[in-house]
């Protein structure tokens, strides 16, 4: 959203952004604000900018009309809030609703600014706590989203778009041109500033997706064998006691346990409030009232598909976390000890807790590594206080800032911080502190580099509720990647079912390549049990990995998706930390990244876009920067015989369907349905 929102003010010409679902948010607010602040620079400069806007929010009429025109008094309400046109006069907007009924949904998240540049990205306008993924594309592939974004918009253009016999292939407009996009990367090659190298060129090299395997599905065991990801010294330090290779290090504070079924992790209200940590944002503009959150609630379901994710009013802002590791019922059942503090497993051995104990340390490493006086910090880009950059050289230092340990903090309560904004304030990390260079970086930069081949892969949508709209570019690009992959492929997606491709990734596996999966635990579990709709990406790892030979379970690694500050996976239900992302990468040189997920609704209904490159050097950048702004590889490996998840006393998570979730699995989907779209709670 702050990328987008620096992108907008930056405009001189037009704007065109799209999304599946707008919700007045705190993520609307960035874009809003930024509209408001374009209005004021380009009124200054005596001229006036184009915005369209177009949004999938459903309505019965679009059985006559796909796209409809949104009047001012419509998306002025409460539930959209976009500005009136008397607050933003030097723009002139238009705002269109499309969706194709029944079930053709407009899924797709993206922004052209100025035919000059573009974003494809993974998260719609609403707030919600997923790690989502943005990729900012320049030179003639802006044409091809330009001309998808003119047929999506359908309609007879009023004003027209002042970019519209400007081709982005005539220009040489280029962010690479700028005197300040190198000065991002320091002479080692890391963020200037910082521990964590993003270069490319300069990245140690190691293999690709290496991760240390689970013994026993234990997931808090980072084991110091050769081959894990997070470091070499091995050397003792005056400020941290043993290398992180020999164990990892936590402050002394964290070591103690709460009691909450997760080591350290608590409900931290009203610790946040003593640490500074901001109270909840609410949503701009008057309060929906039952009937209009109800209203709100259906309509999310209707165009996003997903029935956990919509707003719960009963949940919002909570920092508690409940049972998050282990089955509850379980441990009290057969009267389980604690054994967070065992060498190995969460938290310091007995050797580093006595050092740690022996004093407290005033400085964390990461600020004795970079230290920056307080005088000196770029404020962060906020919607309460807004700071806009001039390019993209500003934003990555801004943003890396923000994400950085202030007031005492280690790497991983700084990404804690980061992480709870908006929805969850209060709640706590639980992973252990990372190295300097494995520092969460949410801007990947990319060096100058010469032209690569891209293409735009999409697919158009479609609303009968049936599965005969298979075959287009996106679905056969993804099919084909996994036919002709030589060495491995990297998919992560919020859900993984469709028909065709789980056949698909066992055929890879018994030909002997590497399939990494990263999928999120119980994403849209209540939705995907509805007929039709392919089962829960806990049944489907299951189906995989017992339909698979021996061989083949040996080269499928699937994950469930673990935060950059947690040690376990966190049913999607619960709100607290999950992932939306939609990437594929294939043999480290083919990249596919865009809207799709892997699931049915993507696969047979929704309307996508996706683009293919053929880069190394940029999938070296993604392999790295996806690695390290997530544990996923760390902690979130299922069982090879099974599929399941499994935490260090044979446990699986909390609060899972499972793999079998019974004969009248369809019932418990329409009935977790009706509760989310009620706002009462999960099924």
């Amino acid at each position: 959203m702050r990328h987008m929102s620096n992108m907008i003010v930056r405009a001189e010409k037009e704007v065109i952004l799209a999304t599946n679902y707008w919700q007045n948010s705190v993520a609307s607010k960035y874009i809003t604000n930024a509209m408001r602040e374009l209005s004021r620079r380009v009124g200054e400069r005596g001229k006036r900018v184009v915005f369209k806007l177009e949004y999938d929010r459903g309505s019965a009429k679009q059985a006559l009309n796909n796209h409809m025109s949104v009047p001012p008094k419509e998306y002025m309400g409460a539930a959209v809030n976009i500005p009136a046109p008397e607050d933003i006069p030097f723009i002139d907007l238009e705002v269109v609703n499309f969706h194709r009924p029944m079930v053709g949904t407009f899924h797709c998240k993206y922004m052209i600014v100025d035919r000059k540049y573009a974003v494809l990205q993974s998260n719609n306008i609403q707030d919600n706590d997923n790690m989502e993924m943005m990729t900012h594309l320049e030179g003639p592939i802006v044409d091809s989203l330009y001309d998808m974004a003119l047929i999506s918009w359908n309609n007879k253009l009023d004003p027209p778009l002042p970019s519209a016999n400007s081709p982005t292939a005539q220009g040489t407009v280029s962010s690479f041109k700028n005197v300040d996009h190198n000065a991002i990367f320091g002479q080692n090659g890391a963020l200037k500033g910082h521990s964590a190298i993003v270069h490319p060129d300069q990245m140690e090299e190691q293999q690709a997706y290496e991760y240390q395997p689970r013994a026993g599905n234990q997931p808090g065991a980072v084991q110091p064998s050769v081959g894990t990801i997070t470091g070499t010294s091995s050397q003792k330090d005056v400020a941290t006691g043993p290398g992180a290779t020999e164990n990892v290090i936590r402050s002394a504070r964290d070591t103690k346990t709460s009691g909450n079924g997760v080591d350290g992790t608590t409900n931290g209200m009203e610790e946040a409030k003593l640490r500074g940590v901001s109270e909840p944002i609410e949503h701009e503009g008057k309060d929906l009232g039952m009937l209009g959150k109800i209203q709100e609630n259906a309509k999310a379901v209707a165009v996003t598909g997903d029935v956990d994710h919509i707003p719960d009013p009963e949940k919002e802002h909570h920092g508690g976390v409940g049972n998050l590791g282990g089955n509850k019922d379980n441990d009290q059942k057969h009267g389980d000890k604690d054994e967070s503090n065992a060498p190995g497993l969460i938290g310091p051995d007995a050797e580093t807790k006595q050092f740690l104990s022996e004093g407290d340390q005033q400085l964390p490493q990461s600020q004795i590594e970079h230290p920056s006086p307080k005088n000196n910090l770029l404020p962060e880009h906020t919607t309460d206080d807004p700071h806009y950059d001039a390019d993209i050289a500003g934003e990555v230092a801004r943003v890396q800032t923000a994400v950085s340990p202030k007031n005492g903090e280690t790497r991983i309560e700084a990404v804690t911080r980061h992480l709870n904004h908006t929805k969850n304030v209060g709640f706590k990390g639980n992973a252990p502190e990372c190295e300097p260079e494995e520092e969460m970086t949410p801007y990947i930069p990319h060096p100058v580099h010469e032209p690569f081949p891209i293409a735009m892969v999409c697919r158009e949508p479609y609303g009968t509720p049936n599965h005969s709209s298979v075959y287009n570019p996106q679905n056969e690009v993804w099919l084909s990647a996994l036919r002709n992959a030589k060495k491995n492929v990297f998919i992560q997606s919020p859900t993984l079912n469709a028909e065709p491709l789980v056949p698909a990734i066992v055929e890879a596996c018994e030909r002997g390549v590497d399939v990494y999966c990263y999928i999120c635990l119980g994403y849209n579990d209540t939705g995907e049990l509805l007929p039709k709709q392919g089962g829960t990406n806990e049944m489907i790892a299951h189906k995989m990995y017992t339909t698979l030979s021996a061989a083949g379970k040996q080269k499928l690694h699937y994950f469930f998706y673990i935060g950059k500050d947690q040690t376990v996976p966190i049913v999607a239900k619960k709100k607290k930390r999950d992932c939306h992302i939609k990437v594929m990468i294939v043999d480290e040189h083919i990249g596919i990244q865009g809207n799709g997920n892997q699931d049915t609704q993507s696969w047979y209904h929704s309307q996508e876009i996706n683009v293919m490159f053929d880069s190394a050097l940029v999938c070296k950048a993604w392999i790295d920067g996806l690695r390290r702004n997530q544990n996923t590889h760390l902690y979130g490996e299922v069982g090879k015989i099974d599929g399941v998840w499994r935490d260090q006393n044979g446990k699986e998570a909390s609060d899972v369907i499972g793999v079998d979730p019974g004969r009248f699995a369809w019932a418990k989907g329409f009935m977790g349905a009706i509760r989310r779209v009620r706002g009462a709670g999960d099924f």
